[in-house]
């Protein structure tokens, strides 16, 4: 890959990884960011999610097929704020005049010329291996191609987890404001009982680095009893049974539970669940992809609620936006990238 621009190796504003210049003197933590060896508080906006990231970051991201708009604009906007730089594989031309348009001076970016989309997403595969770049995002290419690349058993990101997408939008009550994040509803098609722990090991891992040391996770079904005739509830009562044996670490499960008791601790109680968890949950565990897309983009396009994703499981994270997702949220998911590339 050619080398990072002369500019910003000169004045020392990223390190080779991409991160911040340490800063010295006064030994303090960077807002946001506890010092060695504090929890880390957790956070409970998304606008906390963009703090934190400006504080973690710039990171660098590879963006395969970058010629983008929407994911140029985020990209831009997070480096105007310190979140993230670019590592942009493409068509030089193109990106440079999508940029222009956004006001974005391309000099800020790397810019690698490469026609070709699959080389491209191998390409930025390895500039991630190679440390050059801190996780990915998904330009204009499918994400077949990318996650392909992701994949691939002699050059890919494999780190021996499943991979599934983690979604984090803002809790439907907004006193006080919570995150709660959605699992999986990107991935994998019809998860059975082996591959909906690993899900939950995942979404477990994200939260644990957004600040969230023991997150209750939900496995929601369409009722809240066991049941032969609804495999999924005898399922959830099996993870909810591995957690209380402590077979699943570092959360609380509870399960099966509904979307409402899930989320509410009034309808927890209007139908009579003693559980002190119901109606608490931080992670809500789907049943299947289908059911995990459309909930997520009720958040999004019914309710009007920001989101971001990640996929875990992978050696870096991954992002996968949809091409209809805004600019906006495209940002916020590169933000929580940048918090996830420092636990892989």
């Amino acid at each position: 890959m050619p080398s990072r621009p002369a500019r910003e190796a000169r004045d020392g504003r990223l390190r080779p990884d991409g991160g911040a210049r340490e800063a010295r003197g006064s030994g303090a933590a960077a807002p946001g960011v506890a010092r060695l060896g504090e929890p880390v508080p957790p956070v409970r906006s998304l606008a906390e999610l963009l703090d934190r990231a400006r504080a973690a970051g710039p990171k660098v991201v590879a963006v395969p097929a970058a010629e983008s708009d929407t994911a140029l604009a985020a990209l831009a906007e997070a480096r105007r704020r310190g979140i993230a730089r670019g590592l942009l594989l493409g068509g030089r031309r193109a990106i440079e005049d999508r940029l222009w348009k956004l006001e974005e001076d391309p000099s800020h970016h790397e810019i690698v010329e490469e026609a070709d989309d699959a080389r491209a997403a191998r390409r930025a595969v390895e500039s991630v291996k190679a440390g050059e770049a801190a996780l990915l995002l998904k330009g204009r290419l499918p994400t077949g191609d990318l996650l392909r690349a992701v994949l691939d058993r002699a050059s890919g990101l494999r780190a021996g987890r499943l991979l599934s997408d983690v979604m984090v939008t803002a809790h439907p009550t907004p006193d006080p404001p919570r995150i709660v994040g959605i699992t999986d509803g990107g991935v994998n098609v019809a998860p059975g009982l082996v591959e909906k722990r690993a899900i939950l090991e995942n979404a477990v891992r994200v939260f644990h680095r957004l600040g969230h040391p023991r997150p209750v996770v939900a496995v929601l079904c369409a009722v809240e009893r066991p049941s032969p005739a609804m495999p999924h509830t005898l399922e959830a009562r099996a993870l909810a049974e591995m957690s209380e044996r402590g077979e699943i670490e570092g959360c609380e499960v509870v399960g099966p539970l509904a979307l409402d008791n899930a989320l509410l601790p009034w309808a927890a109680r209007a139908k009579g669940i003693e559980h002190p968890l119901a109606g608490k949950a931080d992670v809500l565990l789907v049943p299947t992809i289908e059911s995990g897309n459309i909930l997520g983009k009720a958040f999004s396009w019914l309710a009007g609620k920001p989101v971001a994703h990640v996929i875990e499981g992978a050696r870096a994270p991954v992002l996968i936006p949809s091409r209809v997702e805004r600019a906006d949220d495209k940002l916020l998911s590169i933000a929580l990238g940048v918090l996830s590339a420092g636990g892989c």
